[in-house]
């Protein structure tokens, strides 16, 4: 049998507009669709006014920019006294726009890219999900767990 992404692809996906607060991700994600495998959507696809792919936010995503930017120079958080700081971190972090933290470049695929493709995509580069695209717009995404899950409940190997 041969499986392509058009195949395994979840058509039911959240997305979200480069310009919305980041709050609204927050919501979202937050209260994400639930997938037959019982996954909850973690991500959203960030598109533009043109309905075209602009890139990806996660849940990641929004925890990495909640954190202070010197944290990224290499000081160590450990060493700094947090108390009292959420509050203000917060606060900074709502006003973000989607496009301050999503993130950009993000590697897709076609809806005919075989599967062997996609799973050779997803794992050399870590990859938990990849976008599937039709001129630039998302038309689904398809999911390593959701692989995984058509791969060895349908007994294919």
């Amino acid at each position: 049998m041969t499986l392509y992404a058009k195949d395994i692809m979840v058509s039911n996906f959240d997305t979200i507009h480069m310009e919305a607060p980041a709050e609204e991700a927050i919501h979202q994600i937050s209260n994400g669709i639930v997938r037959e495998t019982g996954y909850r959507t973690i991500s959203l696809m960030v598109i533009d006014d043109f309905n075209k792919l602009s890139g990806v936010v996660t849940m990641f995503d929004i925890l990495y920019h909640l954190r202070p930017d010197f944290l990224n120079f290499g000081i160590d958080g450990e060493e700094l006294k947090w108390e009292g700081q959420l509050k203000p971190l917060v606060d900074i972090f709502q006003g973000k726009k989607v496009h301050h933290i999503m993130t950009r470049n993000i590697v897709g695929a076609s809806m005919n890219d075989h599967i062997m493709i996609l799973l050779d995509r997803m794992v050399k580069n870590k990859y938990r999900r990849l976008p599937v695209l039709n001129n630039d717009q998302p038309v689904g995404i398809v999911y390593i767990s959701d692989i995984y899950h058509h791969l060895f409940s349908q007994k294919m190997i």
